[in-house]
């Protein structure tokens, strides 16, 4: 008996240790209470008791929840809470005649059993959709580097949820037939589609192909920047999906770092001496204004040198007391890791990340770039 019992434990945990379960739990409900949260106003009114608001605000959850289901479940929903309420009556009429209403609260639950078994179908559906997506989705972006001499690269990204809004790409310049100069430059760029999952990701892939694209006529950072901001534009209906993004090129024989900053959190670039330089110069995000007009920046890359490119859910990610990582640790891993190979530094930064974050749910897509000149 005890064997099977533990068997039935390992198959529903998956083995998984129960500290481990209640933090998994415990992040999920708190992105749950957020999602429900939305549009309801916690604080508490002047005029208002503490009863008054705690009711406001259950009745705002339950209608938040309630609203997430279709017509037809929201009614199969409230006919299982009321069968789990019923009590069952004992009705007297007279001193002969009773009539007994029994507890239905097992049709309730049965009720709600059909209900879940729905919801459960519909997650399934959509999680292998989803799997699909982010596969294709890895597909659009390297696995590797590009092969550079003198130059070390390493990138990552992390989805806050099955695909991300994140971009990262990093190619040689071609020829119109293809064909691959020596000494051919570099293209790097990372880019952020505001918002997350499925449609964050939709004009991610868009924005990718247009890039490789455009890449193929365009001769410069500062032109190439300016005709992807118009075509973000044509594809921002409704003003609301705008990309940071940065761009650069660099030449192995110059050892110039040409760049476009759109909007993006600031690249840092250490050199070997320990000092920091920020990336800045550019203009407005992608997709905001068509006529925008952007300005160009150059640096020049030595030996030891190192470039990180992120997005902002690094610097953003949040522990369970929502403080956030922040730039300094960011800066601090980046010194103590001064030498190191650019696979090192990435997994640093990730590591320091996750340290700091711990089982506190990821809210944001994660994505890095690093590019190290070799000594």
């Amino acid at each position: 008996m005890v064997s099977r019992l533990r068997a039935f434990w390992l198959r529903i945990s998956d083995g998984i240790a129960v500290q481990q379960l209640w933090s998994q739990f415990h992040g999920e409900a708190r992105v749950s209470y957020r999602l429900y949260a939305k549009g309801i106003d916690l604080s508490r009114g002047e005029a208002e008791s503490r009863l008054q608001r705690t009711k406001r605000v259950v009745n705002g959850l339950f209608w938040a929840m309630v609203s997430k289901l279709s017509p037809a479940r929201r009614i199969l929903f409230v006919i299982a809470l009321l069968l789990l309420l019923w009590p069952g009556f004992d009705l007297h009429f007279g001193n002969d005649v009773e009539v007994q209403l029994p507890n239905l609260s097992i049709f309730g639950a049965i009720v709600l059993g059909i209900l879940l078994a729905l919801e459960l179908a519909d997650r399934v559906t959509l999680k292998r959709d989803l799997e699909i997506a982010k596969e294709i989705q890895t597909w659009l972006m390297p696995a590797a580097p590009p092969k550079v001499a003198g130059v070390e690269m390493a990138f990552a990204t992390r989805p806050a949820n099955t695909v991300a809004g994140d971009y990262y790409d990093a190619f040689l310049r071609t020829n119109a037939d293809g064909s691959m100069l020596p000494g051919a430059s570099l293209l790097l760029t990372v880019a952020d589609v505001a918002g997350k999952s499925v449609p964050a990701a939709l004009l991610m892939a868009t924005l990718q192909a247009s890039l490789r694209t455009l890449a193929d006529v365009c001769t410069d950072p500062l032109d190439l920047i300016q005709r992807w901001n118009r075509y973000c534009c044509e594809q921002n209906v409704g003003g609301q999906r705008f990309t940071t993004a940065f761009l650069a090129e660099w030449e192995p024989a110059t050892r110039q770092l040409t760049y476009v900053n759109a909007g993006h959190n600031w690249p840092v670039l250490r050199r070997v001496s320990g000092a920091i330089e920020r990336l800045q110069t550019g203009g407005i995000p992608l997709g905001l204004l068509r006529t925008a007009r952007y300005e160009f920046g150059q640096v020049t890359l030595a030996p030891g040198d190192l470039l990180l490119v992120f997005t902002d859910g690094l610097v953003e990610a949040e522990n369970a007391s929502e403080q956030e990582y922040g730039e300094a640790r960011m800066l601090d891993t980046l010194n103590r890791y001064a030498g190191a190979t650019a696979n090192e530094v990435l997994r640093g930064l990730m590591t320091s990340a996750d340290q700091f974050v711990q089982n506190a749910p990821q809210h944001d897509d994660i994505t890095c770039l690093v590019m190290r000149m070799e000594i």
